[in-house]
């Protein structure tokens, strides 16, 4: 993949890194954030009683993931002059279904082809001492390091550069990520 000039970038890993956290300070210093869309459809569905839950119907769960992410990088490509954060991107899902060992429509990696982010990807890697569980992330940190390893597979294979934030405290990887792209529009 070529370097693109999108100034989308994805914050991506296992759960539990603190991707949440800094997408949160992110905010807080003024960009423009979207939020994880696998969270908030689990929410809906717990409210609603529904089974498109990564522990009752998985393959279900990653079709509304997919389609949230892809309308949201629609809705947030009109925005391109301003640097955009997500929780996690459209290649999620598809690093999702890999992990699942469910097999990935075709339509869902020419998609992934079409729709591109910034070349450069923050992915925050395991850390036990900050990981939790709750409602919504029931996983294992075993199964957090298997999802870290299969998002930073996925999206090497997209042809995209990772860049792994450190573990350091919100504010220094914020501080991290922000240098990089400074530096970055310098070039």
């Amino acid at each position: 993949m070529k370097q693109t000039s999108s100034k989308l970038y994805i914050l991506t890993g296992g759960p539990g890194a603190g991707k949440t956290s800094v997408l949160n300070e992110l905010n807080r210093n003024g960009f423009i954030t979207v939020p994880e869309e696998g969270r908030r459809i689990i929410k809906e569905q717990i409210s609603s009683n529904g089974t498109a839950l990564p522990w009752k119907d998985k393959k279900r769960f990653a079709d509304l993931m997919f389609g949230a992410s892809v309308d949201t990088f629609q809705k947030m490509s009109k925005l391109a002059s301003q640097a955009v954060f997500f929780d996690r991107g459209i290649l999620d899902t598809i690093g999702y279904l890999k992990l699942e060992k469910i097999p990935v429509p075709e339509e869902m990696s020419l998609k992934a082809h079409e729709m591109k982010y910034h070349n450069n990807v923050f992915i925050l890697p395991p850390w036990k001492e900050i990981y939790e569980n709750d409602p919504e992330r029931k996983q294992t940190l075993e199964v957090a390091k298997a999802t870290f390893d299969c998002m930073k597979e996925t999206y090497l294979e997209y042809g995209y550069n990772l860049i792994e934030v450190p573990k350091l405290t919100i504010e220094q990887r914020v501080e991290f990520i922000l240098d990089i792209i400074e530096n970055e529009l310098k070039l």
